[in-house]
């Protein structure tokens, strides 16, 4: 008894299935590539071209004020500390410590997340206690961990007697009085918004199927297939909602994480901002852009490595134990991810001369 192509097709469709297909031959891998490609671009977005919004008008004037006033340190109480303290160009955008250390030499109770794409975010800080870039930097002004100043009007003066105010009468124009917290705010927030880093995927998501491996592609279709895609998707895989964080079991076992002083104990997440029970153990979902080049990971640092960081995530999200080629592949996928440092924050500015007051 003999059959058709079209009969032995048919056949192995139904007892092997896509896989068994692609390995009976009758698959192409480009019909494998489309199908995958397909079901990644029903969860991903490829990243804006802009992270500007009509809230926060901004100029080329308003972005260089931004980019200087984010590497100034005379602003903070000890005239050591900026943005870049925790977001640093040799790190992605972080500062590669568990926990950050802020003004006077403090350490913060939490991990810094990279400055890279945070404008897209649904809010800042893993408990979504700042709305915008713009509040964070409004906000960072007069924070015991950040700058430590004691109120915006002294921020001001000291931004004054820094000789910002030609840089801020251009980036503000035809405002009474253009030196003022709000607009550092808004400045630092323009530039911020223009630090967008697209990767391979981004490539893939527009068509190039060659532009990330084989490795990749598994990967890809485990991170959708176990369910990871579920909170970390759109644009910037993730950063778009809130989640707790150990379903399966307490997330301290699996991370070593110790208790904080700064927070009284185990980090509750959200709670400590909100004081709502149903807000406990909960934490922004982390953006995965740039996710290879910035351990230690969650939230205190409490793993070092990303593989280390895929199966826990695994074992307390999904209930899940990876074996290493499921590790493999799913890091294959995250690096793809990686995008390059905006020049813009690579080369750090120069900054005003200040006259020189002696004691």
């Amino acid at each position: 008894m003999s059959f058709s192509i079209t009969a032995r097709r048919s056949l192995a469709a139904l007892f092997f299935g896509a896989a068994g297909l692609l390995a009976y031959g009758l698959v192409t891998a480009e019909g494998t590539d489309a199908a995958l490609l397909e079901r990644a671009r029903g969860v991903f977005r490829p990243l804006p071209s802009t992270a500007h919004v009509d809230d926060y008008p901004h100029s080329p004037d308003r972005v260089e004020l931004g980019r200087k006033l984010f590497f100034e340190t005379r602003v903070s109480s000890d005239g050591r500390t900026s943005c870049a303290s925790c977001h640093n160009p040799s790190y992605y955008g972080a500062d590669s410590l568990p926990r950050s250390v802020g003004v006077h030499g403090q350490p913060m109770p939490r991990n810094a997340q990279t400055v890279f794409n945070t404008p897209l975010l649904i809010s800042q800080h893993y408990g979504g206690n700042r709305v915008s870039v713009e509040e964070q930097a409004l906000k960072a002004l007069t924070s015991t961990f950040a700058y430590g100043n004691k109120s915006y009007e002294e921020a001001e003066e000291k931004l004054r007697a820094l000789n910002y105010g030609p840089l801020f009468d251009k980036a503000f124009p035809n405002e009474k009085e253009p030196v003022t917290a709000e607009h550092w705010a808004v400045a630092i927030g323009a530039f911020e918004r223009t630090l967008l880093t697209p990767g391979p995927f981004d490539r893939y998501l527009k068509g190039d199927t060659r532009a990330i491996s084989d490795d990749a592609k598994r990967g890809l279709d485990k991170f959708i297939g176990y369910g990871c895609a579920s909170c970390h998707n759109g644009s910037t895989v993730g950063g778009q909602s809130f989640q707790k964080f150990g379903i399966t079991e307490d997330y301290w076992k699996a991370t070593g994480s110790v208790e904080m002083p700064q927070l009284k104990g185990r980090d509750k997440g959200r709670f400590h901002d909100t004081g709502k029970p149903e807000d406990m153990w909960m934490f922004k979902v982390p953006q995965l852009r740039n996710v290879a080049m910035t351990p230690p990971y969650f939230h205190d640092g409490s793993v070092a490595t990303l593989d280390d960081a895929v199966r826990v995530m695994a074992r307390l999200q999904l209930g899940r134990q990876l074996d290493d080629r499921d590790v493999k592949d799913l890091v294959a996928f995250l690096q793809t991810l990686t995008g390059d440092i905006p020049p813009q924050f690579a080369n750090v500015p120069v900054l005003p001369v200040a006259p020189f007051r002696a004691n």
